[in-house]
């Protein structure tokens, strides 16, 4: 690989900047607080940071709301705080990811101030607008992923506007070209900065269909079998996002980066059963986005047939494409609350997923705090902060439990993270799991994770190599990954009891590539309840 391919295999930790380190006693956190924190994400061993929106914002959807593109909001800190901030990761051989929230703004932003004045300002087709029906009902039958239509009135403009998300997130029109270059003027602003990519947050809803055509149901089998809290999954969504004038604007953002050198792009795709076709038009080519990410390897299930199905699906669907694999993020319910079973250990499911993303083709994504092994919080409808739970309680309790501060010092107030009243409640079952707890403890979920990324790094075949499954049965997962004839077996039991697994005929198992608890005894790899084996073949 080139020096500008270092994102292909990469290892990428995902910091949410007001649970991270909170500097100045207002529990939340903030730019100085990742300053201090840098030199323990790079003792991780991990390659980049993705930093989630710091931007102006007035915070109606934790920053996700965009007021000003190229300012730091006051409560993270000034622009020197975020210009310490890369300077010091480059120091520390970290590479910063921003995330580019581009679908929307906040209805705050003065793009939209302007455009909801009236029809005939400068601005006026900078978001989608559109008249009412004749009976006064909204244009379409779009949903909001927050609840409710998509559409809400504006008085002053008589029309309706959209928004995707909450309703003071007003959706831009990506089919006017000033605004694609506003957009892309803001995107050079942070790459002049110095950041080193962008994660692109909702990339498959910038464009909508300009007719505004209705989106149809899907299929009664498909929405009886889904049965959502969330009315939105019963849409098939063919006319309110991933619009094929998308790929058109993301060549254009991929020529920018491409003008900067050694940049990196990663997208969120959201796009039910047509995610990975998504994924394909997204990132094939090379002159368009580096990788995506869906939402495959976040939801519940827990199989070696899954994780194999996910990985043959992408391969199979994304020929010259890249993916990164991700078990967490700041919008689902953490991966060791999601996998872990009736009497199993949860520092166990930990150690094993840390294991398994770490040997995926593909680069990979870890969220702050599952290299503590921390668990989902859980919180009273009066402790919930995010806007998504708050509408959808108590069928859908929203995403606050993943989002809960980090813990640095057990015995300190809110172990370490703030001396102030935090903004999410820091509890006593997180706090035990701190930093400082697990850096005394060898056998830690965080000694653990350490020692895998150490190795990951080191065996390029886990990092850039090939791939292929072996036949390995109902509870086992395995697979060989090569690069240059070096090839690394790596096999997984899933289960709750000790499986044998056999090797094919000819193989010979060398060295430990991985720490794991498998074992090899007269060609059968003996693998105790989540045990793993990953090994140099001979």
């Amino acid at each position: 690989m080139t020096a500008s391919d270092w994102w292909r295999g990469c290892a990428i930790y995902q910091v949410y900047p007001r649970s991270f380190q909170d500097s100045n006693g207002d529990g939340i956190g903030d730019l100085p607080g990742i300053i201090e924190r840098l030199p323990y994400i790079a003792s991780l061993g991990v390659d980049a940071i993705w930093l989630s929106p710091f931007f102006k914002s007035p915070q109606a959807d934790m920053g996700y709301d965009v007021s000003d593109y190229c300012a730091v909001d006051p409560m993270f800190g000034t622009m020197d705080d975020f210009e310490r901030m890369v300077s010091e990761a480059h120091r520390l051989g970290l590479k910063i990811i921003i995330d580019q929230v581009l679908a929307h703004t906040s209805d705050k932003h003065p793009w939209f101030v302007e455009s909801r004045m009236s029809r005939a300002n400068a601005r006026a087709d900078w978001f989608v607008w559109a008249n009412a029906k004749p009976d006064g009902t909204a244009p379409n039958n779009w949903l909001s992923v927050f609840g409710g239509s998509a559409w809400e009135w504006e008085s002053t403009r008589k029309q309706y506007y959209l928004h995707n998300f909450l309703v003071s997130q007003p959706a831009l029109n990506f089919h006017n070209p000033a605004v694609q270059d506003a957009l892309l003027d803001s995107v050079r602003f942070w790459l002049e900065k110095g950041v080193d990519g962008f994660r692109l947050d909702t990339v498959n809803y910038y464009f909508q269909d300009a007719e505004l055509r209705m989106n149809p149901p899907l299929p009664k089998r498909k929405r009886e079998a889904l049965n959502p809290s969330n009315p939105y999954l019963l849409q098939h969504h063919l006319y309110d996002k991933t619009r094929p004038e998308n790929v058109s604007f993301l060549r254009r953002f991929r020529a920018l980066l491409d003008s900067f050198g050694e940049r990196t792009s990663v997208g969120e795709v959201g796009d039910e059963d047509r995610s990975l076709d998504t994924v394909a038009a997204y990132t094939e080519g090379g002159d368009k986005l580096h990788m995506c990410y869906t939402f495959d390897m976040l939801g519940d299930e827990f199989s070696p047939a899954h994780f194999r199905g996910c990985v043959e699906r992408f391969f199979d669907k994304v020929r010259d494409g890249w993916v990164c694999w991700a078990f967490s993020n700041h919008d689902v319910k953490r991966h060791v609350s999601r996998w872990v079973k009736p009497g199993q250990n949860s520092d166990d499911v930990a150690r094993f997923a840390i294991s398994l993303l770490a040997c995926l083709p593909g680069s990979i994504c870890l969220y702050e705090g599952e290299e503590l092994g921390m668990e989902e919080a859980e919180l009273t409808f009066e402790q919930l902060r995010d806007p998504y739970g708050i509408r959808f309680w108590p069928g859908f309790k929203g995403r606050d439990g993943c989002r809960t501060p980090m813990v640095w010092e057990a015995a300190q107030k809110n172990a370490g993270f703030s001396t102030g009243v935090t903004w999410l409640p820091v509890s006593a079952e997180s706090a035990a799991r701190a930093v400082d707890v697990q850096e005394r403890d060898g056998g830690s979920v965080l000694a653990h994770y350490r020692a895998v990324l150490a190795a990951r790094k080191a065996e390029r075949a886990l990092v850039e190599g090939g791939f292929a499954f072996l036949y390995s049965g109902r509870d086992v997962l395995a697979f060989v990954r090569e690069s240059k004839g070096r090839r690394v077996l790596s096999v997984f039991n899933f289960s709750e009891q000790p499986v044998k697994w056999k090797l094919p005929r000819g193989v010979e198992v060398g060295t430990a590539v991985l720490p794991g608890t498998g074992r090899v005894d007269r060609g059968v790899v003996m693998l105790p309840p989540l045990g793993s084996l990953v090994a140099g073949l001979k």
